[in-house]
């Protein structure tokens, strides 16, 4: 870094945030990952064309090192790389850079969730209960209307009228007979 840059924000507030996005996958995490640090600058609209997910975790990696997490002192380094990264391609000073990062990122309070995939039950229940996609023998279970048949889609109905077993031919004696 050839100029001396200076953080423009408050300390305990950006800690704070810092802090949150520290905790974010991990309830009892005291150092950031570079994972969650990607996040935070996302969340903050700060990885861009200009600066992608590779930039930001080579800045992370000088900075932490082989541990892989850093510190909120550590952290400061790496926004500074950072910001150092974005003057080479915006052609601003690196300390108009810091102070646009440090801007955006003390905008947000928490990390968001809104990108999440949410669970859409409908579907599912419906390809599932749709009577017309069964085949083989699952498809003798529902009425033309779709409509379960209940025990009689379920079970083969055994007929045991017969005076012995497999007899088929009950009632037929007396008419045979003339009786």
């Amino acid at each position: 870094m050839a100029d001396k840059v200076e953080f423009n924000w408050d300390g305990k507030d950006m800690k704070k945030r810092w802090e949150a996005f520290t905790k974010f996958g991990a309830a009892t995490a005291t150092e950031m990952t570079g994972k969650n640090f990607d996040k935070w600058l996302k969340d903050a609209g700060i990885i861009d064309k200009n600066i992608t997910t590779t930039m930001t975790g080579i800045a992370f990696s000088k900075v932490a090192g082989p541990k892989k997490k850093a510190t909120f002192e550590e952290t400061k380094k790496v926004i500074t790389f950072v910001a150092e990264d974005r003057s080479k391609n915006s052609k601003r000073t690196i300390q108009e850079e810091l102070d646009d990062i440090t801007e955006k990122l003390s905008r947000l309070e928490a990390p968001t969730i809104s990108s999440a995939a949410r669970a859409d039950a409908n579907g599912v229940y419906s390809r599932l209960t749709d009577h017309t996609k069964y085949t083989g023998a699952h498809k003798e279970r529902f009425n033309a209307d779709g409509s379960g048949k209940g025990k009689a889609g379920r079970v083969d109905a055994k007929n045991d009228s017969g005076y012995v077993a497999a007899y088929k031919n009950k009632d037929t004696y007396d008419r045979a007979h003339g009786k």
